[in-house]
């Protein structure tokens, strides 16, 4: 079926209307007066779209990439069956020991998150870890909130590592046909320069500041899951070899939706409990701004902003700048929504203009706690346990971060072209 575009429909200023009004309630978080969030917002601009574009509903519902929303799907019940054997409680566990040395801790925590964010859903990660690692910390009386905002920044930051990191990662690697082991050998030395980095930010700028001044909290003990030795060999066995053939030419959804039948047709945990734990409203946001997004492009409004830009002296074809356009939108919009909207209309068939867009997404995402998912999900579990993380403490470290982060991609970038 042929997608119509500006050449055969009439470009109509609703479509325009619709799709700014998305996008500034997606930066909001919510529209005055009502309970709607990003995801229900979203939503409602494909409902409005779909009506005012005149496209058939069959063209709009097209515009969502159904690759990239199976493949988040199967990656949420592979996280879901690790969480539900305890796996994710048991790391966090394990690292809580770690201090009575606080600068060990810090770099334990941040590798450790920053690995299993790489391969694991970031945001899941910061669920988990985020209430056992803030309780571990009130109770040896030391200060949690640089270390959760380490906690943070390292699943950003680990998220671009792979293709799997997060979920606009996935939609790039989708949206461009990326070769997993190629993307891993191209982006490994701009993220490990990046978690070096934050590292030794965090901790220069923390190190004086780790006791607890105010009283410790009264903080609820954090439900964990019981350690389930069997289940977890058996989902890291899984998780392994769908890693493995993501190196083949099977595609990548039907890897991760055949690992997540498996799962499904478990011995030990209900349907129901592995659905409980997929992140639904990611997936609605996501097909909705697909919607959005894709009759914007096809109206031929996209083609006419790259234009404008280009005009503007503003060349999204240029690593350097797409690298800060990214940034600058992840943190204005959330990354997710600037990924949904760049991949439109960048060339990402060029894969070095994929890999800095999947790249500075994930560094640009923890310049502020609104730059991405995992950093509103660490500050909503530190609020349910009395700790409070303002904008001002998560920007005076997310900041120099960013800055150097995106330094060392923009230098990598130079170095590679």
């Amino acid at each position: 079926m042929s997608v119509p575009t500006i050449n055969t429909i009439t470009a109509k200023p609703a479509v325009l209307v619709i799709f700014a009004l998305t996008y500034l309630g997606v930066a909001l978080g919510h529209v005055p007066g009502l309970k709607l969030n990003r995801t229900g917002i979203a939503l409602l601009g494909a409902i409005a779209i779909t009506i005012f574009s005149g496209f058939p509903t069959t063209t709009t519902i097209g515009f969502i990439n159904w690759p990239t929303i199976l493949l988040l799907f199967g990656f949420f019940v592979l996280s879901a069956q690790l969480r539900l054997a305890g796996f994710f409680d048991k790391v966090a566990g394990d690292i809580s020991v770690q201090l009575e040395n606080p600068a060990r801790f810090l770099l334990i925590l941040m590798l450790v998150t920053a690995g299993l964010s790489a391969f694991l859903n970031n945001d899941i990660v910061c669920y988990v870890f985020a209430p056992v690692v803030a309780t571990a910390l009130l109770r040896r009386q030391l200060n949690p909130v640089p270390f959760l905002i380490a906690l943070a920044i390292a699943s950003n930051i680990g998220a671009a590592a792979t293709l799997v990191g997060n979920a606009q990662d996935m939609m790039i690697a989708q949206v461009a046909g990326l070769d997993f082991g190629r993307y891993v050998l191209w982006c490994i030395t701009p993220v490990l320069f990046a978690l070096g980095c934050a590292y030794a930010l965090i901790w220069s700028m923390s190190r004086h500041n780790l006791a607890l001044t105010a009283p410790m909290p009264a903080s609820v003990k954090p439900s964990s899951r019981p350690f389930d030795r069997p289940h977890t060999i058996k989902g890291l066995v899984i998780f392994g070899l769908v890693i493995a053939f993501f190196f083949s030419s099977v595609p990548k959804e039907i890897i991760a939706l055949t690992a997540a039948g498996i799962h499904l047709a478990s011995p030990k945990f209900r349907t129901e409990d592995l659905l409980a734990l997929v992140d639904w409203p990611i997936l609605v946001l996501f097909m909705g701004l697909f919607v959005v997004t894709g009759v914007f492009q096809a109206t031929g409004y996209g083609e006419q902003a790259v234009q404008w830009l280009g005009h503007a002296g503003v060349n999204l074809q240029s690593p350097s700048i797409l690298a800060v356009v990214t940034a600058v939108l992840s943190n204005l919009i959330n990354n997710s929504a600037a990924v949904l909207l760049l991949v439109k209309v960048v060339n990402v068939a060029h894969p070095p203009t994929a890999y800095v867009l999947a790249l500075a997404n994930s560094f640009g995402g923890s310049l502020i706690i609104l730059g991405s998912v995992a950093n509103i999900i660490v500050v909503q579990q530190a609020r349910e346990l009395g700790i409070s993380i303002s904008f001002r403490d998560f920007a005076r470290l997310g900041v120099p971060v960013t800055l150097a982060a995106l330094g060392g991609l923009l230098g990598w970038v130079a170095l590679m072209t």
